[in-house]
């Protein structure tokens, strides 16, 4: 064996990029039930989110697990959310809700918060920010303007 063969066998096992999900990098399981929690503190505690705050119930215990369960699997972690026999398509579940630009905003206000609460910055936070975004708008039920 040459000099140059173990050189580029060497350099071919280090050209193995293993890349970790979104789901890893945020934390995994602690992570993306911290996010869930933030976000619905405060969702509950901020005024300036009170259309999207009327729209849940007074125990906001459940749509928080929920919101794990759906960002566990959306980031690509465990898919709980998917696997509830009970489970509903996303946009279904939210079309029974009167959601404009007002709403979309309030709850990325919310989102953006309990992002940067949660640590997530830099190239995650602008990734998940504009999937977050993207998702935002197709919940909209009602026409902009």
């Amino acid at each position: 064996m040459t000099a140059a063969n173990s050189a580029s066998e060497a350099h071919s096992t280090d050209a193995i990029v293993v890349e970790a999900t979104p789901y890893e990098l945020i934390g995994g399981e602690a992570g993306v039930r911290r996010l869930a929690d933030r976000f619905y503190a405060i969702m509950d505690e901020e005024p300036d989110a009170r259309k999207i705050r009327a729209m849940h119930d007074a125990d906001l215990g459940p749509i928080r697990q929920l919101l794990f369960e759906f960002l566990s699997g959306w980031l690509g972690g465990p898919a709980l959310y998917f696997e509830r026999a009970e489970h509903r398509c996303i946009m279904s579940a939210h079309r029974p809700y009167a959601i404009g630009d007002a709403e979309r905003d309030e709850w990325m206000t919310c989102m953006r918060r309990a992002m940067f609460d949660c640590d997530i910055t830099g190239d995650m936070y602008d990734l998940l920010d504009r999937a977050f975004l993207r998702m935002a708008n197709a919940f909209r039920t009602r026409p902009a303007g």
